[in-house]
């Protein structure tokens, strides 16, 4: 069972790298939050591993974070989860967030999660509620100062899943927070795209 790479990074894309060890090449599927963190190419890289074996596959998924490694694991012992979702999953929202939108039961945020739909949002929120306490992770979220306003939450998603980073996104949303007033959804994404590198 292999249960960590380390060595070049030989090829990357928004779902996977290869990795070579030692004249090796491995395959290795990836959620988009450790494709952000990839070095360039040529360049060491070290994984935390998944190995899914079958009788008619040998499938490897990478992360970088222990943390995401664990969520991954718990995300496919959900029944209809499997591991082509469960990276969806975790490449559509940080960790934190998801945790707290299970531990608040929020249907909606979960729905707007990419190949995500209403029943899987309300199948997630019910099962890993039971999880949550066995993974031992923090339910504050990542986005600091950010107030929990779903039209905030709404534009994350959004521009995250447009491809931008999310320290980048949360540093413009915070600027639109830090004014009295309120603008709709398509107003601060319309500005943050103006704004994001």
């Amino acid at each position: 069972m292999i249960a960590h790479l380390k060595g070049l990074l030989a090829l990357k894309s928004s779902d996977q790298v290869i990795v070579d060890v030692n004249g090796v090449g491995y395959q290795v599927f990836i959620p988009l939050s450790t494709f952000y963190k990839l070095p360039a190419l040529e360049q060491k890289v070290s994984l935390r591993v998944h190995t899914q074996v079958s009788e008619d596959s040998f499938k490897l998924f990478g992360f970088f974070s222990e943390e995401e490694l664990k969520v991954f694991q718990t995300l496919i012992t959900i029944n209809k989860v499997g591991p082509k979702l469960a990276l969806a999953i975790l490449s559509g929202i940080a960790v934190k967030e998801l945790v707290a939108a299970v531990r608040d039961k929020d249907i909606a945020r979960l729905s707007h999660i990419p190949g995500v739909g209403k029943k899987t949002a309300e199948r997630l929120s019910l099962e890993l509620k039971d999880k949550l306490p066995q993974l031992k992770m923090d339910v504050e979220t990542e986005s600091g100062d950010l107030p929990g306003d779903s039209v905030f939450d709404d534009a994350r998603s959004a521009l995250i899943n447009l491809g931008y980073k999310k320290p980048d996104v949360d540093k413009i949303l915070k600027q639109f927070s830090d004014k009295d007033e309120s603008p709709d959804l398509e107003t601060i994404i319309k500005e943050s795209l103006k704004r994001l590198p």
